[in-house]
């Protein structure tokens, strides 16, 4: 029953095959792998650049025991962090963790590795909606991972239950100026940018300066006086801790904390109505790195039915993963099958897209949103 409950959620995710990604040279000069490896092959230690508090510490640890290797992981708190560290060359990472649309620019930039699909026999676990994504067509470069959506969590025991499940709370001073200094907006570009661009009814993925910039506005004015901080590593922890009473997040992060809080049933997480975030992360090989048969066996050992679900018993983020479905945890699925979490319906969800040239400006207006 856990199973069938969750699979009705990829209406949502279905949607996510057909989505137009930018496309950009498609030449293979320069292209790395893939990795000349064997099945269960290692060939060092392995180094993981990943989202924090993402990735079981104990799986790792059973990784390295069962291939007598080490394993270390450090983390980054946006995909515009981690690009120019494994686009730079030589950062001694062997895995990384980039969402769908970083994806397509690292692909264009080539820093990513052709996989050797023969010695990752388990992605025929993948849901046939994950098998061949719009942003990595056959996945030929990285492997989904974990997907989910991002929205806002609220202190109900603070603000209540009688208010607008709307992005108004963050950027609507009339509703926002009395809850001054307890609000967090996410460290990221897209997703915070988008999150305005969604209360204004834009596209998170505009090319239109004024869009973009009416959203930069928003943003700014609010950091002007009402956000204490941009900040995805512990937007969570601060909510639950009592500093914030609203918090912009991904859905499994805050989820996680509410069972951490004394009473989990005064916290609430949704996407606005309207609209929000809806992402598929990968898990992908650096083009230079020092171990590609480790992280090619990493990928086929995270992808098996015992070890997806353990992934998302952790985290608590929706898999890819068929073969783990059935190995999810009874309050995980309830919380992802909540209608609650989609004021707005499905149809209010969006995924970000690569915009090509035009994506350095969301980088650069961020910067001057946040001051």
């Amino acid at each position: 029953m856990k199973a069938s409950k969750l699979l009705r959620l990829l209406a949502v995710v279905a949607a996510l095959s057909v989505v137009a990604a930018a496309c950009g040279d498609s030449d293979d000069e320069g292209v790395v792998g893939p990795a000349d490896c064997e099945l269960n092959e290692t060939d060092g230690d392995l180094a993981i650049f990943n989202w924090a508090e993402y990735l079981d510490p104990e799986e790792l640890d059973a990784f390295a025991a069962e291939f007598g290797v080490r394993v270390t992981m450090d983390s980054y708190d946006s995909n515009e962090a981690m690009q120019p560290i494994i686009s730079a060359g030589k950062s001694g990472y062997d895995l990384i963790v980039p969402s769908d649309y970083m994806v397509t620019i690292l692909v264009q930039a080539k820093v990513l590795q052709v996989l050797n699909k023969d010695a990752i026999p388990n992605m025929a676990n993948l849901l046939d909606e994950f098998q061949d994504m719009s942003f990595d067509p056959g996945n030929v470069h990285a492997v989904p991972y974990q997907w989910g959506t991002s929205g806002l969590a609220v202190n109900t025991a603070v603000v209540g239950t009688d208010f607008d499940r709307s992005w108004s709370l963050v950027f609507d001073p009339a509703v926002a100026d009395q809850y001054s200094g307890r609000i967090t907006l996410l460290n990221d570009p897209r997703e915070t940018l988008g999150a305005a661009l969604k209360y204004l009814g834009y596209s998170l993925s505009t090319t239109s300066m004024e869009e973009l910039n009416e959203a930069g506005d928003l943003v700014s004015a609010a950091a002007d006086t009402n956000v204490l901080a941009f900040d995805t590593d512990q937007a969570d922890e601060l909510l639950v801790g009592g500093e914030t009473l609203i918090g912009h997040g991904y859905s499994g992060d805050m989820f996680v904390q509410f069972l951490e809080a004394d009473d989990p049933s005064d916290f609430v997480y949704f996407v606005p109505k309207e609209g929000g975030t809806i992402w598929v992360d990968t898990i992908g090989i650096v083009f230079d790195a020092p171990h590609p048969c480790t992280a090619t066996t990493f990928i086929n050992w995270l992808l098996s039915a015992e070890h997806g679900a353990a992934l998302s018993n952790w985290n608590y983020y929706a898999t890819p993963n068929e073969a783990a479905l059935d190995g999810l945890d009874e309050d995980l699925v309830a919380f992802l099958t909540d209608p609650a979490l989609l004021p707005g319906g499905q149809e209010s969800l969006e995924q970000l897209v690569d915009t090509g040239d035009f994506e350095t400006n969301y980088s650069d207006v961020f910067i001057r949103a946040k001051g």
